[in-house]
C-alpha cells in the first residue's frame, strides 16, 4: 500500500511527539484524582494493579490507536473511514472517529471551566490571597468563585483563547512548540513541588498513604477504579492520540514512543501524589477531599506554611500548565477534521471549533449556579455531560478501535506500523489487543453505566 502524507504535517522528532502525547494525557486528572484514588483503594496495592492494567490493557490500545492514527494520516472521522475500506470493512467504521471528536469537543467544554478555575487562581495565589487565610475564607473564596456565572465565563473564555491560540499555530509551530515548552515545565515545577513536600511536610505520611500496600482494600470496585483510571488517564478513545498518531513520522517506533509515553503519565501521577499529601498530611487535613482538596484544602495549607506564597503560585502555574497541554489534545480532532471537510484554513477552523466549545462551556458554568437546581436524570447538565462522555463514549470508544486494530485490521497491516516483525512481541501485543483490552474495556463500561448488575456480577464487583 502507497503510504499516505500528513495535510496538517508532522513532528519534527520522536521526542515532540512523545511531548505532545504526554502533554494530552497528562491532565487535572493525574494532578488529584489518581492520588487520592489510589490512597483511598489500598494504597501501594492499588498502585500495583494500576500499573499491571497500564501494561495489560492501556498500552496496546493506545498502541492500536497510534498505528491507525498514522495508517490513515487524516482526521479520526476520516481515518477510521478509509483504513476500514482499505480493510475490506465497512466505511461506517467512520462513526468510531465521530464519537471520539463529538467526546473531544464536550470534555473540553466543561474541562476548560474546570481549568478556569485554576487559572483564576494562579492570580489569587500571585496576590498572596491564601496567607493566613482561615477554612472559612478559603471556603468562601471558592464559593464565591462558583456563585458567579460572569466570573467563571471570563476564566472560560481566556483558557479557551490560550487553546485556540496554539491549535490555530498548526503542528510544529502551534502544538510542538507549546509542548516542548510547556511539558519540561510541567516536570520542572513537579520536582520543585516534591522538594518542597519533603522539607516542609509529612512526606513519611504521604507515602504510607499512598504507596503502603493494604491489599484487604483491593476489592472488586477498587480494581474497577484501577482499570478505569488507568484507561481514562492515558487520553484513550477521545480521538486525539489517533490525531497525533496521524503526525509520527514513518520509522519512529510506536511501540517505544507509547511505552515512553505510558512511564511518563504515570510517573506524573505517583510524583502529584507525592507533592501533594505530604502537604496535607502536616497540617492534618482531609485527603479525601476530592475536587475540595485542589482548591479548598492545599489553599488553606499554602496559607499558613513557610514559603507557601511561592510554592501554592508555582502548583496553580503547574495545574494550568498540565490543563493546557490536555485541551490542546482534545480540540485537534475536531480542528483537522474542520480543516479537511470544510476547506477553512486552520486559525479559521480553529476559532469556530473553539467557540462552539465555548458556547457549549455554559451549560456547566451555569450548573453551579444560576441552574444548579435544573436536573436532567437526576443529574445537573455539567453531570450529564461528564458522565455521556467518561461513562459512555470513551469507552465505547477505546473498545471500537482495540477490536478495529484486532479483528479487523490485517495481521500484516499492524506489524507492518508496528515494526516490531510478527515475532513473540507483536503476538503478545495482538492477544492483548484482541482478548484482553476488550473484555477489560467491555468491563469498565457495564460497571459505570449500571448494567454490570444485569449480568450477575454486581456483587463480584463489590
Amino acid at each position: 500500500m502507497a503510504k499516505r502524507t500528513s495535510l496538517h504535517g508532522l513532528w519534527s522528532s520522536r521526542l515532540a511527539f512523545i511531548l505532545a502525547v504526554s502533554g494530552s494525557a497528562v491532565g487535572l486528572g493525574n494532578i488529584w484524582k489518581f492520588p487520592y484514588v489510589a490512597g483511598a483503594n489500598g494504597g501501594g496495592a492499588f498502585v500495583l494493579f494500576y500499573l499491571l492494567c497500564v501494561a495489560l490493557i492501556g498500552l496496546p490500545i493506545m498502541m492500536a490507536e497510534i498505528l491507525i492514527g498514522r495508517r490513515g494520516r487524516r482526521n479520526p472521522v476520516a481515518t477510521m473511514r478509509i483504513v476500514g475500506e482499505e480493510e475490506g470493512s465497512r466505511p461506517s467504521w467512520a462513526l468510531v472517529g465521530v464519537m471520539g471528536v463529538i467526546a473531544g469537543i464536550i470534555i473540553l467544554s466543561f474541562y476548560s471551566v474546570i481549568a478556569g478555575w485554576s487559572l483564576s487562581y494562579v492570580g489569587h495565589a500571585a496576590l498572596n490571597r491564601f496567607s493566613g487565610a482561615g477554612a472559612e475564607e478559603v471556603n468562601a473564596l471558592f464559593g464565591g468563585l462558583l456563585a458567579d456565572w460572569r466570573v467563571l465565563a471570563f476564566w472560560h473564555t481566556a483558557f479557551m483563547i490560550l487553546t485556540i491560540f496554539v491549535v490555530a499555530r498548526g503542528v510544529e509551530r502551534g502544538l510542538e512548540r507549546a509542548v516542548r515548552f510547556l511539558m519540561p515545565s510541567l516536570a520542572v515545577l513537579m520536582v520543585a513541588l516534591l522538594g518542597y513536600a519533603m522539607i516542609n511536610g509529612d512526606f513519611r505520611g504521604g507515602v504510607n498513604f499512598l504507596l503502603e500496600a493494604d491489599f484487604s482494600k483491593l476489592t472488586g470496585d477498587a480494581m474497577l477504579a484501577a482499570l478505569g483510571q488507568a484507561f481514562f488517564s492515558l487520553s484513550i478513545g477521545m480521538g486525539a492520540i489517533m490525531a497525533y498518531g496521524a503526525y509520527l513520522p514513518e520509522g519512529t517506533s510506536i511501540t517505544n514512543t507509547s511505552i515512553s509515553v505510558v512511564l511518563a503519565d504515570t510517573g506524573m501521577a505517583l510524583l502529584a501524589g507525592l507533592a501533594i499529601f505530604p502537604i496535607v498530611f502536616a497540617h492534618g487535613l482531609d485527603p479525601g477531599a476530592g475536587p475540595g482538596l485542589i482548591f479548598q484544602t492545599l489553599p488553606l495549607a499554602f496559607g499558613n506554611m513557610a514559603g507557601g506564597h511561592v510554592f501554592g503560585l508555582l502548583f496553580f502555574i503547574l495545574l494550568t500548565f498540565a490543563a493546557w497541554t490536555s485541551s490542546i489534545g482534545l480540540i485537534e480532532p475536531a480542528v483537522a477534521w474542520a480543516v479537511e471537510t470544510r476547506g477553512r484554513s486552520r486559525p479559521a477552523s480553529a476559532i469556530a471549533i473553539g467557540v462552539v466549545i465555548w458556547l457549549l462551556g455554559f451549560l456547566t458554568i451555569l450548573s453551579f449556579n444560576e441552574l444548579a437546581d435544573f436536573r436532567v436524570l437526576g443529574r445537573t447538565l455539567f453531570e450529564n455531560l461528564d458522565h455521556l462522555s467518561s461513562n459512555i463514549l470513551l469507552p465505547l470508544g477505546g473498545l471500537f478501535i482495540t477490536i478495529f486494530a484486532g479483528w479487523v485490521m490485517a495481521k500484516t497491516s499492524t506489524s507492518d506500523e508496528l515494526d516490531i516483525g510478527t515475532g513473540g512481541l507483536f503476538s503478545l501485543w495482538r492477544f492483548l489487543a484482541r482478548w484482553v483490552a476488550p473484555v477489560a474495556v467491555l468491563l469498565v463500561f457495564l460497571h459505570a453505566t449500571g448494567l454490570l448488575g444485569w449480568f450477575g456480577l454486581a456483587g463480584s464487583a463489590g
